[in-house]
């Protein structure tokens, strides 16, 4: 693992960049799991919308699958040294049934609007209980910025 040296950020910059990185990135790790199966993890298009992360894939994926019988996921963004991770709950919504400003939002975001293709596809909503950030050794302590839906530094706005 790679070191920043001695710079820590606070919990207040570790949120700041961590929505900032939310609002800007395309691609997510998406980890589920199956009772029966295992554990399953896929790289997908995510969309932030300020509260929830907002994916999309088919409806007969293994991802629907597990997240019905399961729908405890975690979430990461790809950058192994500037770590993000996310963990909730995930609601799937079906392409004719999700809110026409998340579906919007994410066809804008991509120019590619899965309620307009042949298939069935499910967008799923996970809003965060568990949000961890770090950089490097010198931040694994701390690393925990959101815990139980709430940001850590919640009076410290940066």
């Amino acid at each position: 693992m790679g070191s920043t040296g001695d710079a820590r950020r606070s919990a207040a910059v570790r949120r700041r960049d961590t929505l900032q990185r939310l609002r800007a990135e395309r691609d997510m790790w998406v980890a589920t799991a199956h009772p029966e199966h295992g554990p399953h993890q896929v790289p997908l298009w995510f969309l932030w919308d300020g509260h929830a992360v907002w994916v999309c894939t088919g409806a007969a994926s293994a991802t629907v699958r597990n997240l019905r019988a399961d729908p405890r996921v975690r979430l990461a963004l790809a950058d192994t040294f500037d770590v993000v991770m996310l963990q909730g709950d995930a609601e799937c919504h079906p392409d004719r049934e999700v809110p026409d400003e998340a579906a919007d939002a994410f066809a804008a975001k991509f120019g590619w609007d899965p309620r307009a293709e042949e298939g069935s596809f499910v967008y799923v909503r996970v809003l965060p209980e568990t949000v961890r950030a770090w950089r490097g050794e010198p931040e694994l302590r701390g690393r925990l910025i959101m815990r139980d839906g709430v940001w850590r530094d919640a009076g410290d706005r940066p």
